[in-house]
């Protein structure tokens, strides 16, 4: 395993071309096409001809072969710009993982060139409104028919599913009742999102971002049954290869934009004078900043050390630091954000000001993808081997 504290050769270059492209499009685009609720095409190619969005791809199918850590540094870097995209996040780690771990050698060659290449994209449909986090719970079905499967439920909170060609439904082929075993029944299906049947309803979110969330209804939607990922029933074995991913980008995500709204304290608390002093001369004001700025760069040890964990194969110790690293970046990024508008005052609710824009986001990741009273719920019963608590 790469020593997380020595920067492999791809980590600068990475962090230098996401600077780059917020030079052409940054932080005032990303906040024009999320306020249009338009998706940022623009910025999405250009990371796309950068190579960047098939990082995780193997490079038989058009991809970097790189890891999840070159993976959360770009992401990292996609915040501190102040141009988070979460597509990257469900599709081209996710999705990405999923398909190529576990797709037939046809289901590779048809959907990883173009996600590498960004003229296809993803989303991941997993969230149900009577499941919540219990994922076996889930009751969209998937009924064989012929030589295809028959899909009804409904899914919510699905991130960008109106901007992607394809999701990656997790669907019940063996309801709950009937399986033994109540972690098997559950498949993965690549659905087409255009298929027949699919109803998109836009949530109405206090969450500035150009990807939308949605309700997706399925009504006998009908997928060919060469778009069943890996073994059916066996959903559950692969579905931790992609969550735990989740968990170390959501966490590289709130490092990032940690980092960005905590940039813009440090610069006001330098230039911004009162009483003749710069306030940022007072402890008041400094200690804050600098535990905000401590915590969130344990933070991104923590992540990047998950990352390294996970490409190197041991997903167990994985699984517990992609939780704790999730943990930690949403509670610093949220702490920083927080002195971030303090240290500004009344400015700080200004829209201008672009602090008060980004708290409803910051604050969101300490919930989605899985809420901090979960990630102690597995901290308690599998890092600490306390008895499970729910």
């Amino acid at each position: 395993m790469t020593d997380v504290f020595t920067l492999t050769p791809e980590e600068p270059l990475i962090r230098e071309f996401v600077r780059q492209v917020a030079k052409k499009y940054g932080r005032d685009y990303w906040l024009v096409k999320a306020r249009e609720g338009a998706f940022p095409d623009e910025l999405w190619q250009e990371l796309a001809k950068g190579g960047y969005l098939g990082m995780m791809i193997p490079p038989e199918y058009g991809g970097g072969g790189l890891g999840l850590r070159q993976m959360a540094v770009f992401i990292e870097e996609m915040g501190h710009q102040g141009i988070p995209l979460l597509l990257i996040v469900v599709g081209n780690v996710m999705d990405a993982v999923l398909i190529a771990r576990y797709g037939s050698q046809e289901m590779r060659e048809r959907y990883l060139p173009p996600l590498a290449s960004g003229d296809t994209r993803f989303c991941f449909a997993l969230t149900e409104p009577t499941a919540g986090s219990n994922s076996f719970r889930t009751s969209t079905s998937a009924r064989l028919d012929g030589d295809e499967y028959v899909l009804n439920g409904q899914k919510m909170f699905i991130t960008g599913v109106d901007a992607s060609d394809y999701m990656l439904v997790v669907a019940r082929t063996t309801s709950f009742e009937d399986a033994g075993d109540k972690r098997e029944g559950l498949s993965l299906l690549v659905v087409d999102r255009r298929a027949p049947g699919i109803t998109l309803q836009p949530l109405d979110m206090g969450v500035v971002h150009p990807e939308t969330q949605f309700a997706v209804y399925f009504d006998d939607v009908r997928v060919p049954r060469g778009d069943l990922v890996g073994e059916e029933g066996k959903g559950h074995r692969y579905l931790f290869d992609a969550l735990n991913p989740e968990r170390i980008s959501a966490a590289a995500v709130a490092i990032g934009l940690g980092r960005f709204v905590l940039d813009k304290a440090v610069a006001y608390a330098r230039e911004r004078v009162v009483f003749d002093k710069p306030i940022g001369s007072h402890q008041g004001l400094q200690h804050p900043l600098a535990e905000a700025k401590t915590h969130l760069e344990l933070a991104a040890v923590m992540t990047h050390y998950a990352a390294a964990l996970s490409d190197g194969g041991d997903k167990v110790t994985a699984a517990a630091y992609a939780n704790m690293a999730k943990l930690a970046a949403a509670d610093a990024a949220t702490e920083a954000c927080d002195v971030a508008i303090e240290v500004h005052g009344g400015s700080g609710f200004s829209t201008d000001v672009d602090l008060i824009t980004l708290w409803p986001f910051i604050r969101m990741l300490r919930t989605v993808p899985v809420s901090r009273e979960m990630i102690l719920n597995y901290v308690g019963e599998h890092v600490l081997g306390l008895p499970r608590s729910y």
